[in-house]
């Protein structure tokens, strides 16, 4: 199925099987558990945050607002190292362990080809994928000489300039991209920057900012890619990606980052057709790290400078080969990996006080088969993975770890016509504790970490269906968690392994008005709950599990011109952990708009407006997992009002 629709990128749904979307320049390829969303670059202009691209687009995707930028996502229910998070199949963890540079901050939306999603745990050939995965495919050099400069200005001083220049012939073809931006603090719905909200909140006066004039955050990246065909069969490709942050605020939380510096290197060679057993044979290569101070200099109790300075690193390896195996596809892969991770407490007289994280190594060694056939009409894949991992601490006074699992799963599709699909699919996956989780200290020396949690075992079942009739197409799809030694936070004072379940379902779709005018529409629903109370708890409502969510979204294009209008709405926080410092917040219904029209060819202008009616609202809550200011409305951070954008674009 394929068809023009305008520009909407919120007709993305979860549940099409095979089918390919159309939408203006934004082309949006799915499965029945994978949506594949494309020219983001292209789209999404209004800032480079990733999560907030994907939490306004994608009903089953929601925020977790700590700043202006380099802001976190939940996909369906899980968060953090519950959901794998790839950047062109490399990994890149963020070193803060409050999440102020969670992997989604070190890629931005100006550098981004597509986006694929995999939600539930469908995923045997990278570590970690527990209960989603995304993966970012940064954009291609192609051969022809082409290019764009961009110049961007919105709301609360926001400034951003960005290019990329790619070409080449037959043998090599080289891509440049870069960006730069910054802005001053945002205001929410009633008026209040930063330093407006910490006063409304409570915040105590030495937690402040020193003062209200300030930046909110400057940052700058780099892309640098090549791609070199070596023969007719075998290619190389090479990548390079930098990330430059500096003085980025969180308001709600104690300390503020210094700066944010992180690199990813990425080698892959792939060579196709080698003989009968080897359809494509892959070898990837992939390095980054993170350099991540955060300390409380901008604050009123910052003449002492006390800083955490975190640092983390991961390299691995990859080799899958495919070939054909009684009429269909086999994929076998070796993996391996290892993530470091240290970090260390000072202030301006003392310049080592402790470990924060003693340098630790978590190293994986895997072997993964995936085997994909077709039986007529249904569509089935088998995938299993082997994983040992060793957890090794130079914290003398805590234990290595040790951890092997076994998992896989069972994917069909069956196809009753074009229109009519059904799917369904159960799988198991774990995912071992991290660093933080087993041996974080605090700077007074006290023990937050617990070295002897075991590894997390999600066992999932999902369903759905999707049928188009005639200009109406609409896709539903329910899902059950089963989660063993689910890793919990106890109220910022330690970790826990317990038992959970999360479940939802998910309906969407779109109906073709015109050929120029299209409604799209989406709604996720979630529940969570912890099997029994945590010992000395009464609340049984799992963190992070956000309320109902829809959106609705009307495009029409007219020749050189479209308009997308949207409404985001979200009911209000009624099943929360009050135990674990998560709080009642107040639903929000926001309205967005967009205007782009295509001057000429190489010229083009694009007007927005998001929260058109300046509404002030609270979208996450406040689950202790993360350190924040005191307790209740201290913790709490509005997000943006109205803010209005315009982009100039020059393409050659």
């Amino acid at each position: 199925m394929k068809k023009i629709v305008g520009l909407s990128f919120v007709c993305a749904s979860i549940l099409i099987a095979q089918d390919s979307v159309d939408i203006g320049t934004i082309s949006i390829e799915e499965k029945a558990n994978t949506k594949i969303v494309k020219n983001v670059s292209s789209e999404q202009i209004k800032s480079a945050d990733l999560a907030e691209a994907l939490t306004k687009n994608i009903p089953s995707v929601s925020l977790v607002r700590r700043s202006g930028i380099a802001n976190d996502i939940i996909l369906r229910g899980a968060k953090k190292d519950n959901i794998n998070i790839l950047v062109d199949d490399s990994k890149i963890y963020g070193a803060c362990p409050n999440r102020m540079d969670p992997t989604t901050s070190h890629i931005l939306t100006n550098n981004i080809d597509s986006i694929e999603i995999v939600e539930g745990p469908f995923d045997v050939e990278n570590f970690g994928t527990l209960s989603g995965l995304v993966k970012v495919k940064t954009k291609e050099p192609t051969e022809k000489l082409s290019g764009d400069f961009n110049l961007n200005f919105g709301s609360f001083g926001y400034k951003k300039t960005s290019f990329s220049v790619s070409g080449g012939n037959e043998y090599i073809k080289v891509l440049l991209s870069g960006s730069k931006e910054e802005s001053d603090p945002y205001r929410d719905g009633d008026g209040n920057n930063f330093f407006e909200q910490q006063i409304y909140h409570g915040i105590p006066p030495m937690n402040r900012y020193k003062s209200s004039d300030m930046e909110a955050y400057d940052k700058k990246t780099v892309l640098a890619k090549t791609i070199i065909n070596l023969d007719d069969s075998s290619e190389l490709k090479l990548s390079y990606t930098a990330n430059r942050s500096d003085n980025i605020l969180y308001p709600n939380t104690p300390m503020d980052a210094d700066y944010d510096d992180s690199n990813i290197y990425t080698v892959e060679y792939t060579k196709r057709d080698l003989g009968e057993y080897s359809k494509e044979l892959n070898f990837e290569y992939y390095y980054s790290d993170v350099d991540h101070p955060m300390s409380t200099t901008l604050r009123n109790n910052g003449a002492m400078m006390m800083t955490n300075h975190m640092k983390s690193s991961i390299w691995g390896t990859k080799l899958k080969n495919s070939f054909d195996l009684l009429e269909g596809t086999l994929l076998a892969g070796l993996d391996t990996s290892e993530r470091s991770w240290k970090g260390k407490y000072y202030n301006r007289m003392n310049s080592y006080i402790r470990d924060s994280i003693s340098d630790t190594d978590t190293t994986n060694k895997a072997a993964f088969l995936k085997y994909e056939k077709s039986f007529g009409n249904l569509d089935l894949e088998i995938g299993t993975r082997y994983d040992r991992t060793s957890i090794d601490t130079e914290n003398a006074a805590m234990l290595d770890k040790d951890y092997n699992a076994l998992n896989g799963h069972i994917f069909a599709v069956y196809n009753f016509d074009a229109d009519t699909k059904l799917f369904a699919g159960i799988g198991k996956s774990e995912r071992v504790p991290d660093a933080r989780e087993l041996y974080i200290v605090s700077s007074t020396g006290a023990v937050q970490g617990n070295d002897n949690l075991d590894s997390v075992k999600n066992r999932e079942i999902d369903l759905g269906f999707e049928k188009t009739i005639g200009d109406f197409n609409i896709k539903t799809k329910v899902h059950y968690s089963n989660l063993d030694d689910y890793i919990y936070n106890v109220n910022g004072t330690t970790f826990q392994n317990i038992d959970a379940k999360i479940y939802g379902m998910e309906v969407s779709g779109y109906y073709l008005f015109s050929e120029n005018l299209i409604f799209d529409y989406g709604v996720s629903y979630l529940r969570g709950k912890k099997d029994e109370a945590i010992l000395g708890q009464t609340d049984r409502d799992l963190a992070e599990i956000p309320p109902l969510k829809g959106t609705l979204s009307v495009s029409y294009d007219f020749g050189d011109s479209q308009l997308i209008t949207q409404m985001i709405a979200s009911k209000g926080w009624s099943n929360y952990d009050i135990d674990n410092g998560e709080q009642e917040l107040g639903g929000y219904t926001v309205f967005n708009a967009k205007y782009n029209h295509k001057i000429s060819k190489n010229f083009d202008i694009t007007l927005g407006v998001d929260n058109i009616f300046d509404k002030t609202y609270a979208s996450t809550n406040t689950y202790n997992d993360i350190r924040y200011i005191g307790a209740g409305n201290t913790e709490l951070l509005n997000d943006p009002g109205r803010y209005a954008y315009i982009n100039l674009k020059i393409s050659f």
